[in-house]
């Protein structure tokens, strides 16, 4: 049993060959899928990781779509942090 084969192999996918890049990336998928969400900053940072490696595999229009919501998911932020700024300033000035 080689180290990054999943347990699943044994339990779930009975039958499947487990040096198959298909069978393995489905077990990895079942994996995704059974994991529970955390509301913490863990689990946060683990689907913002999930979401990564999700848009990484993705091609064409799919992509584009997932990099466009993350740059405009960052100028709002940028946007968020300069009103900040300009508040506190004024504030104190």
């Amino acid at each position: 049993m080689s180290a990054d084969r999943s347990p699943r192999f044994d339990d779930d996918l009975v039958g499947l060959d487990p040096d198959d890049p298909e069978a393995r990336a489905f077990a990895a998928h079942l994996d995704r899928m059974q994991r529970v969400p955390s509301c913490s900053v863990e689990g946060y940072i683990r689907g913002v990781g999930d979401f990564a490696e999700s848009a990484n595999r993705l091609r064409g229009p799919r992509r584009t779509a997932a990099v466009a919501a993350v740059v405009l998911l960052l100028l709002f932020a940028a946007w968020v942090v300069a009103n900040a700024m300009v508040f506190v300033v004024t504030t104190w000035i």
